[in-house]
């Protein structure tokens, strides 16, 4: 029994560990996006990157509406009308209406925007590679265990994290 409470102290420790380093690695992420696009003259919205993924879900998307967009990324009406709001403001997106259906906007990635989708996008396949190397030593057996692992994981994470937390994120600003 002492064994299995150390083990899952252990367990609960490298949890916590890896929670802070996500945060650095989050703080780190928008400063590397901001450099790259610094290269390419491209402006850059705010603190964190959750833009960034809009502009992303729109460029996977378009043209996409607000429902749309809300329900890919999970987030509330009012988080995703502000950043959309500020990624007009700021050249990144622009609305359009499909065929005669005056009442519905679409968005859709301006230049400037498929910069930053692009951009993101080789961030992200650089990630991806890192990632399968890095599991590259594992057993298929091994995998499936940390599989199931993550996924139990994930939805704990999200049920006992309320979206708040996530949809907070852009409204700091």
């Amino acid at each position: 029994m002492e064994f299995q409470n150390d083990f899952k102290g252990h367990l609960y420790e490298q949890y916590i560990k890896i929670l802070h380093l996500n945060e650095l690695y989050t703080e780190h992420e928008i400063n590397m996006f901001r450099q790259r696009a610094r290269k390419h003259q491209i402006d850059m919205l705010s603190n964190n990157i959750t833009s960034v993924h809009v502009i992303d879900c729109i460029g996977d998307y378009e043209p996409i509406n607000h429902t749309g967009i809300v329900e890919k990324m999970g987030l509330s009406k009012a988080s995703i009308t502000k950043i959309s709001v500020k990624l007009l403001e700021m050249g990144f997106i622009m609305r359009s209406h499909l065929n005669n259906n005056r009442k519905e906007i679409y968005f859709s990635l301006t230049d400037k925007g498929r910069h930053v989708y692009h951009l993101h996008k080789e961030l992200h396949k650089e990630k991806e590679e890192r990632f399968y190397q890095f599991i590259e030593s594992y057993s298929e057996a091994e995998l499936q265990t940390i599989g199931k692992f993550m996924s139990d994981l994930v939805a704990h994470v999200e049920e006992n994290s309320g979206r708040e937390v996530w949809e907070n994120d852009d409204l700091k600003d």
